[in-house]
């Protein structure tokens, strides 16, 4: 009897804790299913933790499990706002991008920083349909851990723009401006000023740099440009997307 009781406030609890967890998990947003950072890998195992201890042990009261999902992904929200807001405490809880390989060569010392082997990284590349290391100009290792890869112009796969079967310039572009804040070691390394810097924004009809989203510069200077507002008719031509 004992049993035939157990098995049923266990059924109750998974009936009631699954559509909690999912929509906790949807109100989270989808960066922690599809890439968990790893402050948002340490939600999701809290989480998993809490409800399992719930649905093993029948002696814990399920309402608290209950009010501990929703204060965890609450508080998960809550620093995710935060960490847009706040590019150095978004630093704190989380791993930079770290550059492993550099026109080819190896970097020793990031990697031994992030603890990943060369092994690890030749099968990343591998996966990325990279065979050869000198074929790289950059790769990187994502906050996430996954690679992330630019080839050299002429390894690069051709596409309409190379008529000519060899790349003439690489399209590698350096973030100058994120949320407002202006990088000024970005405009010295591609021996830029912040003056000329505005002028290109003044032709775009942008006079102030905190209302720019995220902003661009290839080494051809070329400048690339997304605003905080007026995206509303962006937005409403994108075409849907189903699943």
């Amino acid at each position: 009897m004992d049993l035939a009781k157990e098995l049923v406030i266990l059924f109750f609890r998974i009936i009631t804790i699954l559509p909690l967890m999912l929509f906790i998990t949807l109100m989270m947003g989808r960066r922690s299913i599809a890439e968990l950072p790893v402050f948002d890998f340490l939600v999701v195992l809290t989480l998993g933790a809490v409800v399992g201890a719930d649905l093993a042990d029948p002696n814990i009261e399920h309402i608290h499990t209950g009010v501990a999902v929703i204060l965890i992904g609450l508080f998960q929200v809550l620093v995710a706002k935060w960490k847009i807001r706040n590019r150095k405490f978004g630093r704190l809880i989380t791993f930079e991008p770290t550059i492993v390989i550099h026109n080819g060569i190896f970097l020793f010392k990031n990697l031994k920083k992030i603890r990943y082997s060369i092994d690890n990284i030749l099968q990343m590349l591998r996966e990325n349909d990279v065979f050869n290391v000198s074929d790289v100009e950059l790769a990187i290792i994502e906050a996430n851990g996954q690679l992330t890869v630019h080839k050299k112009p002429s390894k690069a796969s051709v596409t309409i723009e190379d008529i000519g079967l060899t790349k003439s310039s690489t399209d590698l572009s350096y973030p100058v401006i994120i949320d407002g804040k202006l990088y000024q070691d970005v405009l010295g390394k591609l021996k830029l000023n912040e003056e000329w810097l505005n002028q290109e924004l003044s032709k775009l009809g942008i006079l102030d740099i905190k209302s720019v989203f995220f902003a661009s510069l290839t080494e051809q200077k070329q400048l690339h440009v997304s605003l905080k507002e007026n995206q509303m008719s962006l937005v409403q031509n994108l075409p849907p997307i189903f699943h």
